[in-house]
């Protein structure tokens, strides 16, 4: 008997509104190349169900959430979940793990796009863009001088993380000649040296940085890291900035924060809560940039994740291990791999 081809689905929030994929369609090349037979789930399911769990063997996943309930049908066929993107927040990683389900993410298409877009927010911060936009939109010319920004020679740059993206934020801001502050329980002043960094405590983070940036991942550890006492710290001049994830911040000690010009302004992609409400009151103020959790999506970023993710199910097909896998414990407990 023939064995059965390899199938991946991919999840139907990768589809633009004219039913085109949101990546480039020669990312399908790396799958038709190795034989595997693809396609985009009938519908957006916003938690994948153990119905479409039992019909393929790799999960291609933007926003659908990957649950206990997926993972643990009995009939299950699904072995991989390649992530777009490096959140997994909205995937059950212990119960993918008990059920011999490897996740993989794509740091590799995040890593520049992301750090790119912590740096924007930086330079329109700094530069006042905003605001120097809203007052030659409305006529008023003459309070110009009223609104100097920034420079940023000197001036101490944060980051809570230097993992991927905190590591290449450090590195696409050389040019600038600021200095580099950062807390990570996870690395070691030997190995942030030579990007220039120097670590301290979050206090002092905090405390001392004129632009502070989020680079971690959101967890049972960093959930509400960030809240009215780290804010009380921050110098009235500072600017904080999130590309990571809302549920990080405590939205409420921000908006108190920049309401009351504790802190100078802010530049924000992510939300608690998402789609952010358009009664939020973080929009109604002037001093802040929002996007909407999109800001680091360019067609490079995309078609890079899109390739990642696509590589990855076609590694696992042909019996290798995946790159960046999350739950690398499972790996000891499946046989799926050539030895």
């Amino acid at each position: 008997m023939a064995q059965a081809r390899f199938r991946v689905g991919i999840t139907r929030d990768n589809i633009r509104p004219d039913g085109k994929p949101i990546f480039d369609e020669s990312a399908f090349k790396i799958l038709k190349d190795a034989g595997i037979d693809y396609e985009f789930l009938p519908e957006i399911e916003a938690e994948l169900t153990p119905e479409t769990a039992a019909k393929y063997d790799a999960l291609a996943v933007m926003l659908a959430k990957v649950t206990r309930k997926t993972v643990s049908g009995p009939n299950r066929k699904l072995r991989l979940i390649a992530r777009f993107g490096v959140g997994y927040d909205t995937v059950d990683v212990p119960a993918c793990t008990e059920n011999g389900v490897i996740l993989a993410i794509t740091p590799d298409g995040v890593r520049r796009p992301v750090a790119t877009s912590a740096l924007t927010f930086i330079l329109m911060l700094a530069q006042k863009v905003m605001v120097k936009d809203r007052i030659t939109r409305e006529g008023r010319w003459g309070e110009r001088m009223n609104h100097f920004g920034t420079g940023l020679s000197g001036r101490v740059l944060g980051s809570i993380g230097v993992g991927n993206i905190g590591s290449e934020l450090f590195r696409l801001a050389a040019p600038f000649s600021m200095k580099y502050l950062a807390c990570d329980p996870y690395v070691t002043q030997e190995s942030v040296a030579p990007l220039g960094v120097k670590l301290v405590d979050l206090d002092t983070l905090f405390r001392e940085s004129d632009f502070l940036c989020v680079n971690c991942p959101l967890s049972d550890e960093t959930r509400k890291l960030v809240g009215a006492r780290q804010f009380s710290l921050m110098k009235p001049s500072a600017y904080f900035i999130n590309t990571a994830r809302g549920p990080i911040v405590d939205e409420k000690a921000l908006y108190d924060a920049l309401s009351s010009n504790r802190i100078a302004g802010a530049g924000i992609d992510v939300f608690e809560q998402e789609p952010v409400s358009p009664d939020n009151p973080l929009l109604k103020l002037e001093n802040i940039v929002v996007t909407p959790h999109h800001i680091c999506l360019t067609d490079e970023c995309i078609n890079t994740i899109a390739a990642s993710v696509f590589s990855a199910c076609r590694d696992l097909a042909a019996g290798r291990v995946p790159k960046s896998v999350v739950n690398q414990e499972v790996l000891g407990r499946v046989t799926y791999f050539h030895r």
